[in-house]
């Protein structure tokens, strides 16, 4: 079984931030996958995906936690589940990687996200898969007020592009492994 988690802050307010471009990616994969997220523990919302195109059952989930406290979620649910953190995929935003890219990894510090960081301090280890959506640098917004606004315009239409490209490289994950997903959205 496999998990995938995206990252964002709940609530009305934040929808469609560019803090909350690991909600945007998963509910994109949640919608490809034709499926709702009809689980409410843990502190946070998921669903169990059992389609034959992926070999084995994957859990897409979102924490319902503020994002510095997402493994108070991840951390149990993963848990729960009995899922080893090999079978783990994060996504989420940052501001390090230009507007509309992604890149996956296999492990790494949390660059100072501190949704990551939270799971990397609650799961005990860094060597947890990720998908990172670059959101750029803001040019005259401190970093809070820039990752909690929303991007218009030709910012809008690049993040969009990138968390639908991350979309379909969790699809890839699920079908062919992360690796041969790394070795194709990587690409420059």
């Amino acid at each position: 079984m496999k998990l995938f988690v995206g990252l964002g802050n709940y609530g009305k307010e934040y929808e469609n931030t560019r803090h909350n471009m690991g909600f945007i990616t998963i509910d994109k994969f949640a919608d490809m996958a034709g499926v709702d997220f009809d689980r409410n523990e843990f502190k946070g919302v998921y669903t169990i995906i059992k389609n034959p195109v992926f070999p084995e059952p994957i859990i897409i989930a979102k924490p319902m936690t503020y994002m510095n406290l997402s493994g108070t979620f991840v951390q149990p649910l993963a848990a729960y589940f009995k899922i080893d953190i090999e079978d783990i995929v994060i996504i989420y935003d940052d501001m390090a990687l230009p507007e509309g890219t992604i890149r996956l990894r296999l492990s790494g510090s949390s660059g100072g996200q501190k949704g990551m960081q939270n799971i990397i301090d609650l799961l005990g280890k860094d060597e947890i898969k990720r998908i990172r959506v670059g959101i750029g640098e803001p040019e005259f917004h401190n970093a809070i007020d820039y990752v909690l606004s929303k991007p218009t315009g030709e910012s809008l239409t690049k993040i969009d592009d990138a968390t639908t490209k991350a979309a379909e490289a969790l699809k890839e994950i699920a079908i062919h492994g992360f690796t041969k997903a790394m070795n194709k959205y990587n690409q420059k």
